[in-house]
């Protein structure tokens, strides 16, 4: 499909969903419309290894499209709120790993936005945070939850109370991002990165990432019981006996996502 506000392309498995709205990717009504719509796309085909985030331009998201947000009602708002948190939200449960590669800036819900992927490669000299507070309102397209469950309590609320923006070297010593890349090279980073974690068993990647956010936050007994649920969808799997046949033959295993 084509997509008014986003561009979309694949190599070697990954999918890259560029985000594409002159001149800073300001998250407007059509923009989030299409989001959703891709990774509705997206989340059916079952042979991606992996989904890169990026964008367009020299920022990455600017956050909310404030010229649109003042045309809006109460009302308007009301609604506006939950159907910017649903896309992201279906961001976060996207089956493969997901990757953000962040330039520029990311700030208000373009840093959610980041925050609802897997895994955040940021580019030296980008600034990085959540500006809701600044405009009397508060993160509430997950920000006040998904950063809390990266940083912890104290460094989400620093982050949110003060509304600062942060390099990337801040962001990677709070634990808000994963790597940082150098300038002009997140995209790149960000495949490479996509690229190691392709070359394991893909269905592998998949239950793993549903142990690790099905399990967080459950009591351990629990947690342990979705591990193992995970853990027996791939035993049937011809993947885990390529791995096998790999091993006793001494040569690298042809994974075949299934």
């Amino acid at each position: 499909m084509n997509y008014e506000t986003l561009r979309l392309s694949s190599e070697n498995g990954i999918a890259i969903l560029e985000l594409s709205r002159p001149p800073v990717n300001a998250l407007g009504r059509r923009l989030v419309e299409d989001l959703g719509a891709a990774l509705a796309e997206l989340e059916t085909d079952a042979s991606l290894r992996g989904l890169i985030v990026a964008a367009e331009g020299k920022a990455f998201c600017a956050g909310a499209d404030l010229k649109e947000r003042q045309t809006m009602t109460e009302d308007d708002v009301r609604a506006w709120v939950p159907m910017l948190g649903s896309a992201f939200t279906r961001l976060a449960s996207f089956p493969a790993p997901t990757i953000a590669a962040i330039q520029g800036t990311a700030a208000g819900g373009g840093f959610e936005l980041a925050l609802a992927c897997d895994l955040r490669v940021a580019e030296r000299g980008v600034k990085l945070g959540l500006r809701e507070t600044a405009l009397a309102i508060i993160p509430g397209a997950g920000g006040t939850q998904r950063l809390t469950r990266l940083i912890g309590p104290a460094g989400a609320k620093r982050w949110i109370f003060t509304a600062r923006m942060h390099e990337a070297d801040e962001a990677l010593a709070d634990g808000a991002i994963d790597v940082v890349a150098g300038a002009g090279e997140a995209l790149a980073a960000a495949r490479a990165l996509a690229g190691e974690i392709a070359k394991n068993g893909p269905l592998a990647i998949r239950a793993a990432k549903r142990a690790i956010d099905g399990g967080f936050g459950l009591p351990v007994k629990e947690a342990l019981g979705v591990e193992l649920a995970a853990y027996e969808s791939i035993i049937p799997t011809e993947d885990r006996r390529e791995a096998i046949r790999a091993f006793a033959e001494k040569r690298d295993p042809v994974f075949r996502g299934r």
